[in-house]
């Protein structure tokens, strides 16, 4: 904690050093707010700072530049990151809490007792398959998967926004901000394009062949929608799409997998891929859910549908959306393996990138590529 007191108080320095008018009360008072907040949070310390350090709107300027230089280590490009980190929690730790057994009359909590987690070894766990795990291991990964929070993969818009630095010169407010010095261009405005997030589309196989795997996908998809900061929109098939989106809107996964079960179906039963894809493109794609977005399908290509139509389906998401991605939970690291189905046969040539979706490693490895897709 006293390391983080230093780290402030560095900051408020900082900030007075560069003209802000700070006094030792607000400095407290950002020290005290932070405590009660997450100070891992980015958005937590800036707005924080900015709430309890920044008493003038003039400083607000100064203020996102000393925040950027100091937390971010950014220089003349760091406004978008700033801008889009302040959306997006950090991605979160995935730790596996695990308790040792209790002694009993005989034993010692020694260390070897104390340490002796070899079985729910974090490691261990996350690259194994969601198949093979036994119910409490399952329910450890849920808890750990309720922590994830997705990066989003980020896009440059055709529109621009003000920026103290950057190629484009804004020339009008340049002019304005000259009408203050009788006329003298002492400081040089810019223009800078825009940076949005890329929407995420997720439409999970829940048929019966991907019933060892569909509960831990929905929980996936259950945490990267409640904790994202962008748009997150969730489908699953078996012999028909159903949208889940409204119904994975509760924290409690419970309460969001019980909804979800309610509405589906066809749980368990049988696959038509190719016409999940096609009524998707047809029904919301078109509509702009994919439009310049990220498409992940997971699914183990067993289709039972026609290959004509999951080719021309594929085809037309793949000129629609930005990229795709295929998990196949038979996939080794490194998209080797995949079995020659007929269903992945007919849609890899239009998958961007192929990933494994079988263990908690390949859906961390799932989040951590989201951001390269933009």
């Amino acid at each position: 904690m006293a390391d983080l007191v230093g780290l402030l108080v560095r900051f408020a320095r900082t900030l007075r050093a560069e003209g802000v008018a700070i006094g030792p009360g607000d400095v407290l008072t950002y020290c005290a707010s932070v405590a009660t907040l997450d100070p891992t949070d980015l958005a937590d310390l800036y707005w924080g700072g900015r709430i309890a350090l920044v008493t003038r709107h003039s400083d607000v300027e100064t203020y996102d530049r000393v925040f950027e230089e100091f937390f971010l280590g950014t220089g003349d490009d760091g406004g978008d990151l700033l801008e889009l980190l302040l959306r997006a929690e950090p991605e979160a730790e995935t730790t596996l809490e695990t308790v040792a057994p209790d002694p009993g009359d005989d034993e010692r909590p020694d260390e070897e007792t104390t340490l002796g987690l070899m079985a729910s070894d974090v490691e261990t766990l996350s690259t194994r398959a969601f198949a093979e795990c036994t119910d409490d291991e399952l329910e450890t990964l849920r808890r750990i998967m309720s922590r994830i929070r997705l990066r989003p993969p980020l896009r440059r818009t055709r529109r621009t926004r003000a920026a103290r630095r950057g190629r484009r010169p804004d020339l009008r407010a340049t002019v304005r901000r000259g009408m203050r010095t009788h006329g003298e261009l002492v400081e040089l405005r810019y223009r800078r394009r825009r940076v949005r997030p890329r929407p995420l589309v997720l439409i999970l196989d829940i048929s019966g062949s991907m019933a060892d795997y569909s509960r831990a996908l929905l929980q996936f998809a259950h945490s990267a929608q409640r904790g994202a900061r962008f748009r997150v929109e969730v489908f699953c098939f078996g012999t028909r799409l159903t949208y889940l989106t409204p119904s994975l809107r509760t924290r409690s996964p419970d309460e969001a997998l019980a909804r979800a079960a309610d509405l589906v179906v066809d749980w368990e039963g049988g696959t038509r891929i190719g016409h999940a894809v096609d009524e998707f493109v047809r029904r919301w794609g078109r509509r702009g859910m994919a439009r310049g977005g990220i498409v992940v399908v997971c699914s183990d290509g067993l289709d039972r549908g026609d290959p004509e139509l999951l080719e021309s389906a594929m085809q037309k998401l793949s000129r629609l959306c930005h990229r795709v991605v295929w998990t196949n939970p038979h996939v080794v690291t490194g998209g080797r393996g995949a079995p020659r189905t007929v269903g992945m046969l007919v849609a890899e040539p239009y998958v961007d990138v192929l990933l494994s979706g079988r263990d908690l490693g390949s859906l961390d490895e799932l989040a951590a590529l989201l951001p390269e897709l933009g």
